[in-house]
């Protein structure tokens, strides 16, 4: 019995490794022109007042979130303790690609601004994670003091229709 339940929670701890190998947004297109900005060190969460990535040991729960395009996060609101290391299942219900990005409203929105003046950027960090329609995923982060913590799905025009929400860490 012991090892029917190991399997799966192996399983499930090496989602985040997948989600990432597939690489960020248009992965796939070389061809695109070289914008010289670094994505990870205008998006680097370790450490930040919004927590830093966490440890598959660490988690302490898993909160299911459904992306789809009606530019909404299900659920929007949540709850989580300082301290406490979350996996977030995430699940692309929509017919286009969508992702979420934990961090500040003040870094969301200068990422997202990015975005738009820029839609060839790849990019790939440890807060977020990007899926094409009907994939799934998992991100794990630790939230390291009280206070709020915005995400949001950075594509254009995504976050400003509504798709973004709020963890109330306590």
């Amino acid at each position: 019995m012991k090892a029917t339940k190991t399997l799966p929670i192996l399983l499930l701890s090496l989602l985040p490794s997948l989600a990432f190998a597939g690489g960020g947004h248009d992965a796939g297109n070389s061809t695109g022109p070289d914008t010289g900005h670094d994505m990870a060190s205008m998006m680097d969460m370790t450490n930040s007042a919004s927590g830093q990535p966490g440890k598959a040991a660490d988690i302490t729960r898993t909160i299911d979130i459904t992306m789809n395009d009606n530019m909404r996060f299900t659920p929007s609101q949540i709850h989580v303790n300082a301290g406490e290391t979350v996996r977030f299942f995430v699940k692309n219900a929509g017919k286009v690609s969508h992702e979420l990005v934990i961090g500040s409203a003040e870094a969301l929105g200068e990422h997202a601004q990015m975005m738009r003046d820029m839609p060839e950027m790849q990019h790939a960090e440890s807060n977020m994670l990007s899926l094409g329609s009907g994939q799934r995923g998992g991100l794990i982060w630790q939230f390291t003091q009280a206070g709020y913590v915005d995400f949001a799905c950075l594509l254009p025009g995504h976050r400003e229709a509504g798709m973004k929400g709020t963890i109330m860490v306590m």
